[in-house]
């Protein structure tokens, strides 16, 4: 086994935190101090895009031909660490993975006449998208899913209603899914298709305790053609599981960026805040905790830099589900542990919204939660064990 990050990767890790420290940081540190905004956040997300857009950065796993770098997932699991890891609210936009907004490899699926006005747009940071699967009845058991696709013709009508989708409100089209075939569901009976924004209705905002509130979204009779069909009909389900292993591989990596940082800010606290005549760090209540933190981040790591390889390598994506539940589980469990510890090292400083680590920690509480909750990963991995 060679654990070590390939030269070429590390190499590119290294003009990405220049890019960061050159183009970002001064934005992030404008928004902070200058205005603090929403509006003045999503100007600056979307400057953030564009710019890495335009350094190859922003979408470097897909293919050169639609402005990637043809990067593999471990890859692209490095920029998110890393992104992540600044601490930054607006480095973790400069990659487009985990945040749907940005362009998904389902959309290489599509027709290829289709490909300049939705993946290539979005790929370079033109336009968003979202990803339209949760509904009221289907959370976690996505596959029941009520949102109905019927062929009209050389078109397809859809009806139903989506809700908690990241990006809904702003999104300049929909990858939506859609039942195809009510009696085969999952296995063979969900489509998903691409649907223009003027084809669906924007329901209300949804806040919650993240910085990121998704919203509802209504279709009523939207038609598109038989074309937008993303992949092959009735396989939209298991495309979609396939796609989800490099998104969990994403999140472990967003997860383990946050970690860091939020261990690197309670070290720097602890270091300088005294207590008693001596530093808080020479605390064994203060030094213990974190010390664990780094036992789980490092536990963290090589969980995630290990199902990125796998995902690279291996040609069966129900092969590693497994293991891609063990990601999600375990990377956004134990980072909000960290992250938890972080706020109790900090006290006061851990609770503001001015400090470093509160937004983290709600952030981490999130990622518990989207894209597969805790208890659905157990699940997965209680069924690998044959229970």
């Amino acid at each position: 086994m060679d654990f070590a990050v390939p030269s070429e990767l590390s190499a590119l890790r290294a003009s990405f935190a220049t890019f960061l420290d050159r183009e970002v940081r001064p934005l992030q540190e404008r928004w902070s101090t200058e205005d603090g905004t929403e509006p003045a956040l999503r100007e600056m997300v979307d400057e953030v895009r564009r710019l890495s857009a335009a350094a190859g950065f922003y979408a470097p796993y897909l293919p050169e031909a639609v402005g990637g770098q043809d990067l593999s997932v471990l890859g692209t699991t490095l920029l998110v660490e890393d992104a992540a890891a600044t601490g930054m609210r607006l480095a973790m936009t400069a990659v487009a993975p985990p945040n749907p907004a940005g362009p998904s490899t389902l959309l290489l699926k599509l027709p290829e006449h289709l490909w300049s006005e939705y993946l290539i747009p979005v790929a370079n940071a033109e336009r968003t998208m979202c990803f339209a699967l949760t509904e009221p009845e289907a959370g976690s058991d996505a596959q029941a899913i009520r949102t109905r696709a019927v062929r009209d013709g050389d078109s397809w009508v859809i009806n139903g209603h989506k809700h908690y989708i990241t990006n809904g409100a702003d999104a300049d089209f929909a990858l939506v899914f859609a039942l195809t075939d009510p009696e085969k569901r999952a296995a063979g009976g969900i489509t998903a298709f691409v649907v223009p924004r003027d084809q669906y209705r924007v329901g209300k905002t949804q806040y919650n305790i993240s910085d990121s509130h998704p919203a509802e979204l209504f279709f009523d009779d939207a038609r598109v053609p038989a074309d937008h069909v993303v992949g092959t009909e009735g396989m939209g389900f298991l495309e979609a599981m396939a796609f989800l292993n490099a998104g969990r591989a994403y999140i472990g990596a967003q997860s383990l960026g946050l970690a860091e940082f939020a261990l690197n800010s309670a070290v720097a606290h602890v270091q300088a805040r005294t207590a008693f005549g001596k530093p808080l760090a020479k605390f064994q209540g203060v030094s213990f905790p974190l010390a664990r933190s780094k036992a789980d981040i490092e536990a963290i790591r090589w969980l995630v830099y290990h199902l990125a390889w796998r995902v690279d390598t291996e040609g069966d994506p129900l092969a590693i589900m497994g293991d891609a539940s063990i990601v999600k589980y375990s990377a956004t469990e134990h980072a909000y542990e960290v992250a938890d510890r972080a706020v109790q090292a900090m006290g006061g400083m851990g609770l503001m919204r001015e400090g470093p680590v509160e937004r983290i920690l709600r952030h981490l509480r999130m990622l518990r939660v989207v894209e597969g909750a805790s208890e659905v990963q157990l699940l997965v991995i209680a069924r690998t064990l044959g229970l």
